[in-house]
Order: C-alpha cells, then sequence, then structure tokens
C-alpha cells in the first residue's frame, strides 16, 4: 500500500518554471516504475512524463520534451517534475502516479494515484 502526495503546483506566468514533488509513503517506493499525468477542464487526463524504478530511464509526452525533466530520490521516496518555459496551455492538475513499469505507466495502468495539485500558466 503506497499513499502519494502532490506539492508545488501554483501560479506562474508564461516562461516560469516551477517543481513539483511527489512524496510515497511506503517502504518499497523503490519497486515502482513513477510517473507525471495531467487534466486540464474539459479534457481527459493525458501522460506527461515517466521514470523507471532506478531512475536511469525517462520518457515524455511530445509536447513537453526539452521543457520539462522527472527525476526520483529513492533514498527520500520522492519524484519530482522540473518544468520549464511554461505554457498557457500546460495549466492543468498534475498528478503523480505509481505503476509496474514506465510502460504501464504511460497506458495509464498504475496502482496509486496522488491527489493532484494545480499549476496554472497565466499569458
Amino acid at each position: 500500500q503506497v499513499q502519494l502526495v502532490e506539492s508545488g503546483g501554483g501560479l506562474v506566468q508564461a516562461g516560469g518554471s516551477l517543481r513539483l514533488s511527489c512524496a510515497a509513503s511506503g517502504r518499497t517506493f523503490s519497486n515502482y516504475a513513477m510517473g507525471w499525468f495531467r487534466q486540464a477542464p474539459g479534457k481527459e487526463r493525458e501522460f506527461v512524463a515517466t521514470i523507471s524504478k532506478s531512475g536511469d530511464s525517462t520518457y515524455y509526452q511530445d509536447s513537453v520534451k526539452g521543457r520539462f525533466t522527472i527525476s526520483r530520490d529513492n533514498a527520500k521516496n520522492t519524484v519530482y517534475l522540473q518544468m520549464n518555459s511554461l505554457k498557457p496551455e500546460d495549466t492543468a492538475v498534475y498528478y503523480c502516479a505509481a505503476a509496474y513499469s514506465p510502460g504501464a505507466v504511460v497506458r495509464g495502468e498504475s496502482y496509486y494515484w496522488g491527489q493532484g495539485t494545480q499549476v496554472t500558466v497565466s499569458s
């Protein structure tokens, strides 16, 4: 059983940066691939980024490549999403997720989900 709690969301101007954190409870954090999803008003939840159990590999949605960076610190049971060059279209509620593999994260087949944190980018 794992609980995920996101933090770090807020209001930022276009072109700015924000760093999201996802703190996980439990003793088996390193057994899970982790990822981030987002959901904008009136739209379905979409995949943003994922990272392998060890942190050795990552994968991103095309729209955020070169701007967002996912990372993890297994000693702290925490995964991060560094967001740079933010655009208004990045505005959404961002969710942290844990799954069996990065592929499972991409497919939305996560075992656990956080409560979400709001990111608003103004123009």
